[in-house]
């Protein structure tokens, strides 16, 4: 597929499947792209639609028929709109929160593997029913722990607000967890003496309001 370059083109592509709930469009819009006039579109579609098809049958379908409403809050980025993202972080600017290019291929830049030549695609989500029922300190570690152990994540990262999270679907993934909310750091990653096993405990209370769990 080339990439979009006409309204026709673009109505196209947005309509692609990734899954029984998502299609392409629901990724697509960046405050970014939307303030600064940016074309959010991929250069390569097809990369970006098998990298997002993963993204979505692997991971966010399976929270969503666990959890109700996967709701996207960001997720593709164009090379353009994530390179500008980053030159205003760089700046000090309030609310560009880009890594670079390079960190971001096979996360938010959907149609470019990594430095490795993994596929991969991120998205940031929330999960309005989580957040409604565990909001407390720390509570974000229920739904991390109830992740690591049933889905083939590559990496999350935690965020304050409603515990949005970045969900990453990735070839050879790291299996990885972190967050910028409390408590602050790296909650387990390969190596550390957490990461294996069944962590049952942390997750179970779950299952009072979740009764899929």
């Amino acid at each position: 597929m080339r990439p979009p370059a006409s309204v026709s083109t673009l109505s196209d592509f947005g309509r692609a499947r990734l899954s029984k709930s998502f299609f392409m469009r629901d990724f697509l819009f960046s405050d970014i792209a939307a303030l600064h006039g940016f074309a959010n579109v991929p250069e390569d579609p097809d990369l970006a639609i098998a990298a997002g098809t993963r993204l979505c049958t692997e991971l966010l379908e399976p929270l969503q028929d666990v959890f109700g409403r996967v709701a996207i809050r960001s997720a593709y980025r164009s090379p353009e709109v994530n390179g500008f993202g980053n030159q205003m972080q760089k700046a000090g600017k309030a609310g560009y929160n880009c890594a670079s290019n390079e960190s971001n291929h096979a996360h938010h830049i959907w149609d470019r593997r990594d430095a490795e030549g993994n596929m991969g695609a991120t998205a940031c989500i929330v999960i309005p029913a989580f957040h409604d029922a565990f909001s407390g300190e720390g509570d974000w570690q229920k739904l991390a722990w109830w992740i690591h152990d049933h889905l083939p994540y590559s990496t999350l990262y935690f965020f304050p607000k409603l515990w949005a999270v970045n969900i990453q679907w990735r070839e050879n993934p790291v299996r990885q967890i972190d967050s910028y909310t409390k408590p602050r750091g790296r909650l387990t990653s390969p190596g550390m003496p957490n990461h294996a096993g069944s962590h049952e405990a942390d997750w179970e209370i779950l299952r009072d309001v979740f009764p899929g769990v």
